[in-house]
């Protein structure tokens, strides 16, 4: 066996960085009150990884792109026969990038126009009328358990896939390195240089400046109160 690289450095960091915000942008979610401020920042982070990674997806390292990864029913059938042998996603874990990117994605895309009926409202609250923000709060309160589920499939996945067909995940996801056999012809990974990684990161921070609602004009002052008659 021997080591070969396959996943570059911008997708691991981006990898950890939005495990990191899922998990902690679900913790403020639940306990609310002045978290909620912070579940707010988070989103708003959220929808700047998932910018990044749409656009390193087009222009990253070899299986970082998704055009080397997503595949359609055949390659899926081959891979659940036995016949799929590539380095990166397999078809399998292609659907579980792309289906938790949409999920993920929505989710924080609907709670940039939601409120709690309290103290919190999203940063795109003011582009929608209060009934369409209470529906949009409504499904965004209800993603949770979606996230959630396709979260723990995710992690069980790894695990399965760690302790049954011997692939250390996580390991790789670490090091960017994966382990094949010797007489495996692998050719390097291509692309993803240093023009690509500051488009992919200028497209990240304008989808969180976006997201952040910056660039709406601020709210009118409020009126004065008027003098009492008497």
């Amino acid at each position: 066996m021997t080591y070969v690289r396959v996943w570059d450095l911008p997708l691991r960091v981006f990898h950890w960085l939005l495990a990191v915000a899922v998990a902690a942008a679900m913790l403020t979610g639940q306990v609310g009150g002045n978290l909620m401020v912070w579940h707010g920042r988070l989103g708003i982070l959220i929808a700047g990884l998932i910018g990044f990674r749409l656009a390193w997806g087009l222009v990253g390292s070899t299986h970082s792109r998704f055009s080397s990864f997503v595949r359609g029913p055949a390659a899926i059938a081959a891979y659940l026969r036995g016949g799929w042998h590539g380095l990166g996603h397999n078809p399998l874990g292609a659907l579980s990038v792309l289906g938790l990117l949409t999920v993920l994605g929505l989710q924080a895309g609907g709670g940039l126009f939601a409120n709690d009926d309290i103290a919190f409202q999203g940063p795109l609250y003011g582009l929608v009328s209060k009934d369409t923000s209470d529906w949009m709060t409504g499904l965004h309160r209800k993603g949770f358990w979606l996230v959630l589920t396709l979260v723990a499939l995710h992690i069980a996945a790894i695990v399965f896939y760690t302790r049954v067909k011997g692939e250390k995940l996580v390991g790789a996801m670490l090091s960017g390195q994966k382990e094949v056999a010797d007489h495996r012809p692998v050719e390097a990974p291509t692309g993803g240089g240093a023009i690509a990684l500051l488009f992919a990161l200028a497209v990240g921070i304008a989808s969180a400046w976006v997201a952040s609602g910056a660039w709406m004009p601020p709210p009118p002052p409020p009126e004065p109160a008027s003098a009492p008659a008497w």
